[in-house]
């Protein structure tokens, strides 16, 4: 009686494990579709800029996971070993995913810099075409006190964005979008009363080794409920066979 209800209780454990991370991947799929329908990536004319989309990657992640928690699911009711052997499967080879990206990036930390920078670079030279990078542009220099990539002189082929101003709303409530008119035009002296005359790399470079401690704790979690979920999953099975 004893090993049928211990059985049992790993069963529902797994079952309700499985059940949160389905409803996290359900979500993070309803936030993807939801974001390129509003952008209107899914209709014909522009399905071209899809890949490029980073609405795209909250679609798969999703959907990955929704796949792989549901399989877990039904594989810990219904005592399938066939779902729990895909449920296995694809939890080992998202950790895996994990561990070989965590693996790349510190081999490769001499060149983040780099990436970063390029990145930046894009983002300011599709600030007008792209909401996505716009937003992201924005956030960045307005929580970063920030302008541009290594100054604000780096908006030559945009016009200066209102998340460049030390004060966006001039003692408003709303932003005024042409606090930085003409800024590029002032000496610096006069331009440091406007906008913020320091870049986002080296900023955004400090502040990202700062997140470095919690992203890893983050990371190091993430395994940890992955190996918890597949250690109910081979248990279950282990119940199974007996």
């Amino acid at each position: 009686g004893s090993a049928n209800g211990g059985m049992g209780c790993v069963r529902y454990l797994a079952f309700l494990w499985n059940l949160l991370f389905l409803l996290l991947g359900l979500l993070a799929l309803a936030v993807g579709v939801w974001g390129l329908l509003a952008k209107g990536s899914l209709r014909e004319d522009g399905l071209a800029p899809l890949g490029s989309d980073p609405m795209l990657l909250f679609v798969l992640v999703g959907l990955g996971a929704t796949v792989t928690s549901l399989a877990g699911c039904l594989g810990a009711l219904r005592s399938s070993p066939c779902l729990l052997h895909f449920f296995v499967g694809a939890v080992l080879a998202f950790a895996g995913l994990e561990v070989l990206g965590g693996l790349l990036l510190l081999v490769a930390r001499g060149r983040l810099r780099d990436a970063l920078r390029d990145a930046l670079l894009l983002c300011l030279l599709r600030y007008q075409e792209e909401p996505d990078l716009r937003f992201l542009v924005d956030e960045v220099q307005r929580s970063l006190g920030c302008c541009g990539l290594g100054s604000y002189r780096d908006w030559e082929a945009n016009p200066v964005p209102a998340s460049c101003c030390l004060d966006p709303g001039q003692n408003g409530t709303v932003a005024n979008v042409q606090c930085a008119f003409g800024v590029l035009r002032l000496g610096d002296v006069a331009a440091s009363a406007v906008v913020h005359l320091g870049g986002c790399l080296a900023q955004l470079g400090a502040w990202l080794r700062g997140q470095a401690g919690g992203i890893a704790a983050g990371a190091a979690v993430l395994v940890l409920l992955e190996a918890a979920g597949v250690l109910m999953a081979l248990k279950v099975l282990r119940d199974i066979r007996g």
